[in-house]
Parts: structure tokens; sequence; C-alpha cells
């Protein structure tokens, strides 16, 4: 049987609640540059930032079989949104798009929450059991 520890899952929710801030970070940031000419529209790259966070976490047995995640740069890892339409002063944020994802990655953020603050009323629970 496959089972996840307690930090395992502490560790995940961590990783769930941090990319959602990260989403919402840029998010925000697309909407306070609504009105900036030629500003194009960012999105978290979800796989790259994922590909960053595991490749510090893996362990090589020789140099050549992975490259180091040294350089790996700290926050999540942005692009231009693709496909999203261009308007004629050469800005491509939609206030609706980002106001979506706002709350997409609120959603996210919260459900993540919710998991760990029952994990936590366990921890809780059982401690005052014990007495």
């Amino acid at each position: 049987m496959n089972e996840i520890g307690d930090a395992a899952l502490v560790a995940l929710l961590r990783r769930q609640m941090t990319h959602a801030v990260a989403r919402q970070v840029v998010a925000a940031g697309n909407l306070a540059n609504i009105d900036t000419p030629n500003f194009r529209a960012r999105e978290v790259d979800f796989d790259v930032t994922l590909n960053h966070a595991v490749a510090g976490t893996l362990v090589t047995t020789h140099p050549d079989h992975l490259t180091a995640a040294a350089d790996a740069p700290a926050g999540p890892l942005t692009r231009e949104t693709a496909g999203a339409p261009v308007r004629r002063d050469g800005n491509s944020v939609q206030i609706d798009r980002e106001l979506l994802a706002m709350t997409d990655a609120a959603g996210d953020f919260a459900r993540a929450q919710t998991v760990l603050a029952a994990k936590f009323r366990l921890v809780r629970y059982a401690l005052s059991e014990s007495r």
C-alpha cells in the first residue's frame, strides 16, 4: 500500500499554496499594467517551474546525468500568455482572463489551506486526547 507521510503532505500543500500565490501575483501584475502600452500579459509557466523545483531534489549518481539546478531562479518562471489578442496600443492584458486566473488561484490556495488546517486539527485533537 502506498501511503503518504505527514511531512510529504505538508510539503505538497506548501507547494500548492506557493504556486497559487505566484499565479495571483502574476495576474495582479498583469492587471496593474492594463493601460501600459506594449505590455504583454504573462502567466506562470507551470511545467518549467515544476521541473526546476524537482531538479533541486533529485540525487545524481554521476555528474553527467543531470544538469545542476543551482542556477534556477528563486521564484516562478513566467512566459508571455499564448494566444492573447493584442489591442491597438500593443497591450495584451484582458481583465476577464486575469480576474478568472486570480479567482482560480484563490480557490486552489483555499483548498490547500483547508486540508492543512484539518491536518493540524487532527494533531491538536491527538495531543489533547493523550492527556
